[in-house]
C-alpha cells in the first residue's frame, strides 16, 4: 500500500495530551496493523506490520488533524482526518485514506 494508514485522532480544537507519549494502533481485518506516534513538536512517525516506516509533520486544522511532508513520499501530499476524543484503552472505528474500515486503540506508552 502506498498511502499512510491514519486514524481519527483524540482531541477537540487541539491535540489532547493523552496522545503524546502513547501509541495509536490501527488494526485491519486481515491482521495487518500500523502504529502511530504523535509528538508535541509537530512530528509524527508510523510503523507498519510489514516493516515499513513513515515520518511526517502533523498540524490541527479546525476539528481535523492533518499530515504533510510525508517521507517517504506518498501518493497524496496531505492527509486529514477528523479528531475524536479517546483515552488510553479506548477503541474506535474509522477509515484509512483508501476508505477501508479499521479499528483503532490508544495504547499506553510507546510500544
Amino acid at each position: 500500500m502506498a498511502v499512510a494508514c491514519l486514524v481519527a485522532w483524540p482531541g477537540r480544537a487541539e491535540m489532547n495530551n493523552a496522545v503524546f507519549g502513547n501509541t495509536v494502533v490501527t488494526r485491519y481485518p486481515d491482521g495487518g496493523w500500523v502504529k502511530h506516534w504523535f509528538n508535541p513538536d509537530g512530528t509524527y512517525a508510523a510503523q507498519f506490520s510489514d516493516g515499513r516506516r513513515l515520518a511526517a509533520r502533523w498540524s490541527v486544522s479546525g476539528e481535523r488533524v492533518c499530515l504533510t511532508h510525508m517521507r517517504p513520499n506518498m501518493l497524496i501530499p496531505r492527509f486529514c482526518t477528523d479528531m475524536v476524543e479517546a483515552e488510553v484503552g479506548e477503541t474506535w472505528q474509522s477509515r484509512d485514506p483508501l476508505g477501508r474500515r479499521v479499528q483503532n486503540v490508544l495504547v499506553a506508552g510507546r510500544n
